[in-house]
């Protein structure tokens, strides 16, 4: 798994969880640990497809997991240990989040276009 770089997705259909988010610089502590720690976790995870992560330097990020079902998707949000290191973010890391959960029914890829 390559953060930054692109996810190599199966083909469609197949579910992308979509988590953006603006950190606050409140409870800096932790955080980068747990975020791989929930990158690593998630890989493990039945039915993980593979995950895009972005984050700007005044705090927003984007996150996007890739997932083979909703079923997945609903395992991992109950997974113990991401519910705990969630509920930490919910109250000490982020300023704002939403979640947005989404069906991919195509996907397009293609070569850098040349300058």
């Amino acid at each position: 798994m390559n953060i930054g770089s692109f996810a190599a997705t199966p083909e469609p259909p197949y579910y992308a969880v979509i988590f953006t988010s603006l950190r606050n610089d409140d409870d800096a502590v932790g955080y980068d640990e747990a975020a791989q720690r929930m990158l690593e976790l998630a890989a493990e995870q039945p039915g993980f497809v593979g995950v895009e992560s972005v984050r700007a330097a005044d705090g927003f990020g984007v996150t996007i997991s890739y997932w083979e079902s909703e079923a997945a998707i609903s395992a991992w949000k109950h997974h113990v240990e991401h519910t705990a290191v969630r509920d930490h973010g919910r109250t000490g890391w982020y300023e704002h989040f939403e979640i947005r959960v989404a069906k991919v029914e195509r996907a397009y890829s293609g070569p850098r276009a040349e300058r």
